[in-house]
């Protein structure tokens, strides 16, 4: 490409399809849902811009219908990972000199791509392997990924812009430059846009990744390395590789090139990450970049004047789509004894309306868990609720592994604020209830604030103006995105930044300039065109 200031096209959100009865979007994606269920893949590693097969495969299955095999992965090892590694450094020096203009054009198309011919093969994809009804989708595989593409072009191209002052006689120029080595992206099952961020925003500032998808995901990260593949992103700017987690990070973590960790998942998981890149510190040609986004204990907090429509609507949404597994998800609340007793109504006749099944019945407001894991692991919560006298189950309960991995959405009250369902992170369709006495309500913020390590998201619900100032207030560091009278999940791109701090994350804010600026180095260059020519300065001279 020339040498331009190029003039970038201004990021505008997507639009969201509803998919309504009769619409065209609908009629397509069922066809492709109908097509691709009909298939088998292979899914291979993607290692320097090829396919790379290793005969050692695992099937992927759709969690809702576990008799759906949708592709058999191959997986790599260590050896694999040390060849990806080698693709990235391989591809670093003539990427990270790569214009910005040429590398933005890169991701703008792949975001035209995915917001036509690929829309209703990743949606399809993420429905069918990560159990994501069509509009759980929709604002995700397509919509948010979309985003993503085109606000973090807008992102980079603000820190370009910011340029030191210059006085008269010199020139002072701020360079963002790439991490000198590589980054390794590990991202979670439970969003198809954090899938294809985490590894692409660090590639558009230059890097060069090794990206480890979630097991539970790789069927959806299979089309997103297409689409990228698709878009004109060069061989080893990104290389994917399936495998065991652990094995594959024990190989990235232990390379001095290692540039940075761009993750999201367990909190448990990114604290090893961290600890090992600690104990390893001296052995890194430079000090790595930590960035994570990691678990949640998701709170609402209802005081006496809320609206109880408006906070049962965003309870039910926020705490049951997508099966509860947003670390973003409603999994907490605070309610007053005042209003508890006609929420609690409303939740009941809410819930008893959501049919759960096959997502590719558009009538389903809920799919499956997961895999067998997630279903365990919830499953033993239930117990723990049915079994202790702390705890009642309000509506739910059940689950059933018959199919697929199906679990109701379940309410549960709990005597004891410190319990460990109000506590602990479920990621599953879990909502435990805590009443407070409306004379206690302080205490209720204090402990909605101090009882869990979390401080991801959180939401306010009152028509009382000053109450809304006094706990914005109180909860000022309980959430790194704060929700009034809304539920708290739906962060868009461009919009609402997403992150947490505490024991959530780094946050920084993914698809904002605070995330971008994490994968340069910036260096500063001063021309003097006016260089001194003597050594003494003006003070030095006689009187």
């Amino acid at each position: 490409m020339q040498d331009v200031l190029a003039s970038l096209p201004p990021p505008k959100n997507e639009p969201i399809s509803n998919y309504a009865p009769g619409t065209a979007d609908r009629n397509l994606l069922k066809q492709t849902l109908a097509r691709m269920s009909s298939e088998t893949i292979e899914i291979p590693l993607f290692i320097g811009g090829k396919a790379v097969k290793t005969g050692i495969v695992r099937e992927v299955r759709a969690p809702h219908r576990q008799a759906l095999l949708l592709a058999r992965c191959h997986e790599g090892g260590a050896k694999e990972t040390e060849q990806a590694i080698e693709a990235a450094l391989g591809a670093w020096r003539e990427w990270s000199r790569t214009p910005f203009a040429e590398r933005a054009a890169i991701f703008l198309k792949a975001a035209e791509l995915l917001a036509t011919n690929y829309r209703p093969t990743l949606n399809a994809a993420t429905m069918l392997g990560q159990s994501k009804t069509a509009h759980q989708a929709e604002i995700d595989a397509a919509c948010e990924l979309i985003d993503f593409f085109r606000f973090n072009v807008e992102c980079a191209r603000r820190i370009y812009l910011d340029q030191p002052a210059s006085p008269s006689g010199t020139w002072n120029i701020g360079e963002a430059r790439p991490l000198e080595g590589f980054v390794f992206a590990v991202t979670p099952f439970n969003f198809t846009a954090i899938a294809g961020n985490l590894p692409s925003a660090p590639a558009l500032m230059g890097n060069t990744v090794v990206w480890k998808p979630a097991q539970a995901a790789v069927y959806s990260a299979h089309f997103v390395m297409q689409l990228l593949t698709d878009a004109g992103l060069p061989p080893g700017v990104i290389n994917m590789v399936h495998g065991s987690p652990s094995v594959i990070a024990d190989v990235a973590l232990s390379r001095p090139e290692l540039a940075g960790i761009h993750f999201t998942g367990s909190t448990d998981v990114f604290r090893g990450l961290c600890k090992t890149v600690g104990n390893r510190i001296g052995s890194y040609r430079n000090f790595p970049r930590l960035v994570g986004e990691t678990g949640g204990k998701d709170f609402v907090f209802a005081h006496p004047s809320a609206d109880l429509d408006a906070l049962a609507v965003a309870l039910v949404r926020g705490a049951f789509e997508y099966q509860g597994q947003k670390c973003s998800a409603a999994s907490r609340l605070y309610a007053p004894a005042s209003l508890y007793l006609a929420l609690k109504e409303r939740l009941i006749a809410l819930i008893s309306q959501i049919k759960i099944g096959d997502v590719a019945d558009f009538r389903h407001f809920m799919g499956a868990v997961i895999d067998r894991r997630a279903f365990d692991k919830i499953s033993a919560y239930l117990e723990l609720a049915r079994t202790d006298p702390a705890c009642s189950v309000v509506t739910g309960g059940g689950a059933s592994d018959e199919a697929g991995f199906f679990v109701e959405p379940t309410v549960i009250e709990t005597t004891d604020p410190l319990h460990r369902l109000m506590r602990e992170e479920i990621f599953g369709p879990v909502l435990t209830v805590w009443t407070y006495a409306d004379e206690d309500y302080e205490r209720a913020l204090e402990l909605c604030d101090t009882s869990t390590p979390y401080a991801l998201t959180g939401a306010f619900f009152a028509r009382d103006r000053r109450a809304i100032e006094h706990a914005a207030t109180r909860l000022r560091y309980a959430a790194g995105n704060f929700y009034i009278n809304d539920k708290p999940t739906g962060a868009v791109v461009g919009q609402q930044p997403f992150g947490g701090a505490r024991a959530s994350g780094t946050n920084d804010k993914a698809g904002s300039v605070l995330n971008i600026a994490r994968w340069v180095s910036p260096r500063i260059i001063k021309e003097n065109f006016t260089p001194p020519t003597e050594l003494a300065y003006p003070f030095m001279s006689e009187e």
